[in-house]
């Protein structure tokens, strides 16, 4: 249930995310609430980015140790074609955060700590549903195929969807919470809760933090069978799943500022989805794809499909900053 990888590694890699996290929440408390700028956001997303990279050198070199040169190659050409699939994937849920925050006149000061609070709920719920993944297809290995019938139905529908305007208001999600939960007309600073003719009630802040942390699991729906297709060892699963997350924030005030840019990405998405749905799939027929030949399909999918989408992409004003 716990992977391939030793005690230590897994008090290391928790180790290494605490720090990340208490950094983060450092760094956000001396700055206090902003508009996060594109230049803050691209500083912040190469440190993410380089962290993730560092973190899978030190795997690699700890393989090493462990269990020789092969197997280290192995987990570590995993771990990264792993990480950028779930950091293409997040893709999607940016831009439907983007949603979310349009939709509730999010203040662009309040954004980042939002942000920073769903996806530590997201961490939190991911790692419960991975280990159960991971349980799951260590007991009922048929279930590999279901999962690659499933990604290969939501690459379809992604791709088929694309021209669709997204619907805040009928999202189930926002549905049940509005029937479990009394929210105030305003914002109330950074506070989730308020006084409001004279009754203690939730402000949208609140509102607005349960659902980017609902979306983002409803999402890994999508992306955790999508990385069983690459390994089926929990930490790699884990761990890629983690670093993607942890740069979600910055990730998403560098495209919000460019999502007229990547507007065919989801075209690239839906094809990987498809790619690595029929991946999970062949196996019956005894056909496995190479980690290396399934990195070289998705890095080239994205590729294209980004370069496509500057080449093609509408004329957009050059705002220096976020807004709401």
């Amino acid at each position: 249930m716990f992977g391939s990888a030793p005690a230590w590694l897994w008090a290391a890699f928790i180790a290494i995310v605490v720090l990340a996290l208490f950094v983060d929440f450092a760094v956000l408390k001396k700055q206090g609430s902003h508009a996060v700028s594109v230049p803050e956001a691209i500083r912040w997303s190469i440190v993410w980015v380089a962290l993730s990279l560092a973190f899978n050198v030190f795997l690699w070199w700890a393989y090493v140790q462990e269990s020789g040169s092969a197997v280290a190659h192995t987990k570590a050409l995993e771990f990264l074609t792993g990480y950028l699939v779930e950091k293409s994937l997040a893709v999607d849920n940016i831009f439907v955060f983007l949603m979310i925050f349009t939709y509730f006149s999010v203040p662009a000061a309040f954004q980042k700590r939002v942000l920073m609070i769903g996806i530590i709920l997201a961490m939190v719920l991911r790692a419960i549903m991975i280990l159960i993944g991971g349980w799951l297809i260590a007991e009922f290995h048929w279930i590999l195929y279901v999962f690659g019938a499933f990604l290969v139905i939501t690459g379809i529908k992604m791709w088929t969807a694309n021209d669709e305007e997204g619907d805040l208001e009928s999202n189930p999600a926002l549905k049940m919470l509005r029937r479990f939960m009394t929210v105030s007309p305003h914002y109330d600073g950074e506070k989730f809760f308020t006084l409001h003719n004279g009754a203690k009630v939730a402000t949208p802040l609140l509102l607005v933090c349960t659902l980017v942390g609902i979306t983002d699991v409803i999402f890994a729906v999508d992306s955790i069978p999508a990385i069983f297709a690459i390994t089926s060892d929990p930490f790699i699963v884990l761990t890629s799943n983690i670093f993607a997350i942890l740069g979600l924030r910055a990730m998403f005030f560098l495209l919000a500022a460019m999502a007229a840019k990547f507007h065919l990405l989801n075209y690239g998405l839906a094809v990987v989805l498809v790619f690595i749905g029929t991946k999970m799939l062949v196996v019956y027929w005894g056909i496995k794809i190479p980690a290396l030949v399934s990195l070289a399909v998705v890095v080239g999918v994205l590729a294209v499909t980004m370069v496509w989408s500057v080449k093609t992409a509408p004329k957009i004003g050059g705002s220096k900053t976020v807004q709401d």
